[in-house]
């Protein structure tokens, strides 16, 4: 649309505040926004002076604009959210979060069960959260089972079932976790006072129920029930450990939200904490494409109202790093200078700052852009090119290093769910061999690794990648063979230039093609290692941890040892130097001590006759 055709219609624009959206020629929806004044915020578009070139290629794709009218411009803050967040226009901020977050449920029905679920349905339960984390919903769960006596039975606990003595108490209640409402050990009160106690741990009020527990103690103290007691003591216990470590500000802090961003290129990233009684029971951090040169206040306020919606946030006060005109006039916003609250801002920060470096760290990987379906599809490729048997899963891959001929090393690393797991690399020195070999040395550190993990029932990768030609494959066989681990998962070897895949007993190589995504993958796990391993040997060698066979002579100390491996780059060809070389490098009197020293070391290894 041009801005002739546009000012047809210019008159008819609405003056009030209000939404519009833009369409293109297909009749799809490429763009929705806000305006206090509709007409001026249209007319802007067209304005000749608008030199912005997404701007332009937007306003040229238009064919077709809409408006919706509210009260205010709260209501069209809240109306731009939700459409975007529902039709995902083109030209819109992008919001790159498509994952379904746990809830905790306290389930409708007689002695509510309380558990962990992805579908929040309309039966009239409760549901807390959503959680950012699966594993935090279930530590949170473990603590409520030490602390609160709630059923885990799946029991249909209906007055008329319980009248009726269907059920017998199970371990839980032996053990202390239930209270045995099946067979009416329980009322439903007091078990409503549990359910009670659970929704105020879940909104991180825990002095509640210390003080709760603290009443029990002194009446069972008092009537001399030492063991009953003890229940509650330890009780608080684990609480006051829970509260100690999840309180980060002062408990009078109250219900807030926290929220920081980092701007870089046409990304935004924006890191938000929801603190309740001075503890974080929510932190996230989310990827935003920008789209049309949005401020920073913009797509801040944009993250902040789609945040809010998805973790369902009661808070009124909004924690921000710098001002901002947030259209909701109920909610409270802060910019911290000094305290507690500008504590909580500085660990937003902290925490988009890391994000942002560890996106940087698998962009090195080229990770960052598949989702887990892709990574699965990948990893569903390379068990049909490879023929495995089971999905590779689990990755591991070997690498054997040195410097200069000298120094031997090796590094092992791990991908799990084709990402790296980094708690799971590691390093070897090579014990059992002398000099340079890279065979033995590949054959030792894959014993090693595999014994172990066979010591400790621990399961094996499904695929053992060995960086190198059909040698040291033979090596790590040989390896895996004395483990009696043979047929328990499967070893490919890696040739280091052509990129060509060597099976044990194959008599030619696997060459996948150069663009599939096995072999991405391979190559990526590749050049982990290589990363792994010369950074270990860096570090080593700046530390001054290797001894080689040149500071075995007497004489020879290690910048003198260091400038022969230099020159001659290993130790074999130090020894073929003539004695003139030696002179003319390192001087008269150390080439005649290196060469007497090599004598003497050659006779120690032969021993004596």
């Amino acid at each position: 649309m041009n801005q002739q055709e546009f000012s047809l219609i210019a008159a008819t624009i609405p003056t009030a505040p209000g939404i519009y959206k833009y369409f293109d020629a297909a009749g799809q929806l490429i763009y929705v926004g806000k305006a206090k004044h509709l007409r001026k915020r249209v007319s802007s578009y067209f304005n000749k002076n608008n030199n912005s070139y997404k701007t332009i290629e937007l306003v040229n794709r238009i064919r077709k604009i809409e408006f919706t009218i509210v009260n205010n411009e709260r209501d069209a803050f809240l109306l731009e959210n939700s459409l975007i967040k529902e039709y995902q226009p083109l030209f819109n901020i992008n919001l790159k979060d498509d994952k379904t977050y746990p809830y905790i449920v306290v389930k409708n029905e007689p002695f509510p069960r309380v558990f962990l679920t992805r579908r929040k349905i309309k039966d009239g339960s409760q549901y807390f959260g959503p959680y950012t984390s699966v594993a935090k919903v279930r530590d949170v769960l473990d603590l409520v089972k030490q602390n609160i006596q709630l059923r885990t039975c799946k029991l249909n606990l209906s007055p008329a079932n319980i009248r009726k003595n269907k059920f017998k108490v199970c371990l839980e209640y032996h053990l202390g976790n239930c209270k045995g409402p099946c067979e009416s050990l329980q009322t439903l009160e007091d078990y409503h006072e549990g359910i009670q106690q659970l929704k105020e741990l879940l909104k991180g009020n825990v002095n509640g129920i210390l003080q709760g527990f603290k009443t029990e103690l002194k009446q069972h103290v008092e009537k001399m029930e030492f063991e009953k007691a003890a229940f509650y003591q330890n009780k608080i216990s684990q609480l006051t450990l829970y509260q100690s470590k999840s309180t980060v500000v002062n408990t009078n802090t109250g219900t807030i939200d926290v929220f920081s961003i980092i701007e870089e290129n046409d990304a935004a990233y924006v890191n938000y904490l929801a603190v309740s009684n001075g503890s974080i029971i929510q932190t996230k951090t989310i990827t935003l494409q920008k789209k049309l040169e949005e401020t920073p206040a913009e797509v801040l306020a944009f993250a902040i109202a789609q945040m809010r919606q998805v973790f369902e946030s009661e808070a009124t006060e909004i924690i921000v790093p710098f001002e901002l005109d947030y259209p909701d006039k109920t909610i409270s916003i802060v910019v911290p200078k000094a305290g507690d609250k500008k504590k909580l801002l500085d660990l937003s920060e902290k925490n988009v700052n890391y994000f942002t470096e560890e996106l940087k760290a698998k962009k090195l990987l080229k990770l960052e852009d598949k989702t887990q379906d892709e990574k699965s599809k990948v990893l569903e490729q390379l068990r049909i090119d490879l023929h495995l048997q089971e999905l590779p899963e689990h990755i591991e891959c070997f690498d054997n290093s040195n410097f200069q001929g000298s120094y031997p090393v090796a590094a092992m690393v791990c991908f799990r769910n084709g990402e790296p797991s980094k708690k799971d690399y590691r390093h070897f020195n090579i014990k059992t061999v002398e000099g340079i070999n890279d065979f033995a040395s590949m054959s030792e550190v894959v014993f090693r690794r595999y014994k172990r993990l066979s010591e400790e029932n621990a399961p094996l990768p499904q695929l053992i990648i060995i960086d190198g030609g059909k040698g040291q494959l033979s090596a790590a066989l040989d390896s895996i063979q004395k483990l009696g681990l043979t047929g328990k998962t499967t070893l490919v070897g890696l040739a280091k230039n052509q990129e060509e895949l060597f099976f044990a007993g194959d008599s030619s190589s696997l060459q996948l093609p150069w663009d599939s995504e096995s072999l991405k993958l391979i190559r990526r796990i590749r050049d982990e290692v290589h990363r792994f391993g010369i950074t270990f040997h860096r570090n080593k060698r700046s530390k001054g941890t290797f001894k080689n066979e040149l500071e075995d002579i007497k004489g020879i100390g290690k910048q003198t040892a260091d400038l022969l491996l230099k020159t001659y780059r290993s130790v074999k060809k130090v020894r073929e130097a003539s004695p003139k070389e030696l002179e003319n490098l390192i001087g008269l009197s150390k080439s005649v001590i290196l060469i007497k020293g090599f004598a003497e070391l050659d006779n120690i290894k032969k021993g004596p006759g």
